[in-house]
């Protein structure tokens, strides 16, 4: 659920005690169904909201919760904060209601929870990288379909430049990175779009097909492992030194797999690659630490990688020099012979 709508909802909840889905449905322009998601969504995530049945029920706050907004502890009303708060796509909605909720809270809580708003700040530029772009512009109104359970008319651009327009089931939106995808039911099957790529985006009347056992974590882990196998489909399997496991790792990341120790105390690995050549030429940094065994074509290539280093770099190779000092080089020589010849 939103942060802007869930800040609102406590709101709610501390003014009046005890809310209704079609209250909270008519407050915050949503769906009824959206509302109820959302109120049960408080109280799975920890925070003291429970549901009491039956006529005159509806949704409450522990303790009663009029004085002490949603009955929020000291640690809660920080937590909140400090996940809303220092984010840099927090929308000014989402900054405006925090501000409310401050001026809401009970003064014990106030304090610390300002302080929290101001204690971290998130900066998304890795060293030497730019910041990353902002969310997409069309995210906010994809996430408010998967939310209210709604179909989606996309005009979307694939990799390859085609425009298309289709009609999506919504199921979830992922962050990979600084990239947003939906997850999203089609005719064809289940398929990700990238929300970058959507030129426009119409939200339908008609419900969305959302399947009783989906679970959005376990989806996008298959998205994952599908797009990792397609990323890169050449595996090379052997033995590494143990001195090599952390770099093995830094430079390929989630693309490594470290297996058990054998007998000699080496460490079995896999790794992915784009093709032979490629792989290979990543490989050959870790020289002779690292023993592929499979596939020859990486073998194969790490042979001829290294045959081409040592004829250009060795004392003994034969290979002559090439490239824009190869020139300077054989005049050296020459005009040493000279110097020579005439000594």
């Amino acid at each position: 659920m939103r942060a802007d709508r869930l800040v609102a909802i406590l709101l709610m909840l501390q003014q009046r005690g005890q809310v209704t889905a079609a209250q909270v449905a008519e407050e915050l322009e949503i769906s009824e169904r959206t509302a109820r998601r959302d109120l049960d969504a408080l109280g799975m995530a920890g925070l003291p909201v429970y549901a009491t049945r039956g006529r005159g029920g509806g949704w409450k706050l522990a303790g009663g919760g009029r004085t002490d907004l949603s009955g929020l502890t000291a640690d809660e009303a920080r937590a909140l904060f400090l996940v809303a708060g220092p984010h840099p796509d927090a929308t000014p909605e989402v900054r405006a209601a925090l501000r409310k909720l401050v001026r809401a809270l009970p003064e014990p809580l106030r304090d610390r929870a300002e302080r929290a708003a101001a204690s971290t700040v998130v900066d998304p530029a890795a060293w030497g990288r730019r910041p990353r772009p902002a969310a997409p512009a069309l995210l906010a109104t994809v996430q408010a379909a998967v939310i209210d359970a709604v179909q989606l008319r996309l005009d979307y651009v694939d990799r390859s430049g085609t425009a298309t327009t289709r009609v999506v089931h919504p199921l979830g939106v992922v962050a990979k990175g600084s990239t947003w995808y939906l997850v999203a039911g089609t005719d064809a099957g289940r398929r990700t779009f990238r929300v970058d790529r959507m030129r426009d985006v119409a939200v339908l009347d008609e419900p969305a097909d959302r399947p009783a056992d989906f679970d959005l974590a376990e989806a996008w882990a298959e998205v994952v492992s599908a797009m990792d196998a397609h990323r890169a489909p050449v595996v090379a399997t052997g033995w590494a030194d143990p001195s090599i496991l952390m770099p093995l790792d830094h430079v390929f990341g989630t693309r490594a797999s470290i297996g058990a120790a054998g007998p000699d105390g080496r460490v079995s690995v896999a790794v992915r690659g784009h093709d032979a050549f490629v792989l290979a030429a990543e490989l050959a940094g870790f020289g002779d630490r690292l023993d592929l065994e499979a596939p020859s074509e990486v073998r194969q290539q790490l042979a001829s990688i290294g045959a081409q280093l040592v004829a250009r770099y060795s004392p003994l190779g034969s290979g002559a020099p090439t490239g824009p000092t190869a020139g300077r080089k054989r005049s050296t020589g020459a005009n040493s012979s000279a110097k020579r010849s005439k000594g």
